[in-house]
């Protein structure tokens, strides 16, 4: 049975994008599930038939649903080692749980006020204290790993890894708010930008229509 992942919209759902190109990149089928988000309450029931949260993303193996991005990435890993969703060297592996678990649970203010929005214009905005210390703990987290595994390809880790998924949408929050970065943080987004399967995502949001009002406060 072939696996299904639950996600919303491309152009907004940055925590759909995580384990979307997680699997594109790890080579792991999987029929895609487009559940509208903020349309009403018939979507949202939609969203609580297939998981208990009632969010996005949700994965569904059989009798088995995952919900949240780095716990699908998690059991992706554990069912698929093959496509070496995290590095192979257990340090290296470590540090990418570690940052990846960072952007997981932190970074709210960034979050706030930089929402991912693949049609805004690409342009500064006012920043609190707050989101500017996310930008700069994000951009040193990148430059250490760069720094640390740049020899083995241009990736956080070298290789592409899930490390890479979970911090994709922030690749483009930087790109959208045309944040300033130093150039080795610039480097790594122009070749996660490259990268096919966030490339594949990023099309596929700019070709969505649906407009979410809440989402467009700007």
């Amino acid at each position: 049975m072939a696996l299904k992942l639950v996600i919303g919209n491309k152009n907004y759902s940055s925590w759909s994008m995580r384990p979307w190109v997680a699997m594109k990149a790890g080579g792991i089928d999987f029929e895609e599930i487009f559940i509208p988000l903020y349309t009403g309450p018939a979507d949202k029931q939609r969203l609580l038939d297939v998981s208990p949260a009632g969010k996005v993303p949700a994965l569904i193996d059989g009798d088995v649903t995952v919900w949240d991005s780095l716990a699908i990435i998690e059991y992706l890993a554990e069912c698929f080692p093959e496509a070496r969703l995290w590095p192979d060297a257990r340090e290296a592996r470590a540090h990418a749980r570690s940052i990846s678990a960072e952007m997981h649970s932190g970074f709210v203010a960034l979050r706030n006020e930089c929402g991912m929005n693949l049609h805004r214009p690409v342009k500064a905005k006012p920043l609190s204290e707050a989101a500017r210390a996310d930008i700069a703990r994000v951009q040193e987290i990148w430059t250490d790993c760069r720094a640390r595994y740049g020899a083995q390809g241009p990736y956080l880790f070298g290789e592409f890894s899930a490390a890479d998924a979970m911090y994709a949408p922030v690749v483009h929050r930087f790109r959208t708010y045309a944040i300033d970065v130093s150039p080795v943080v610039r480097d790594y987004m122009t070749a996660m930008i490259a990268f096919p399967a966030f490339a594949e995502w990023t099309a596929a949001g700019l070709g969505e229509s649906i407009l979410i009002e809440r989402l467009e406060i700007e």
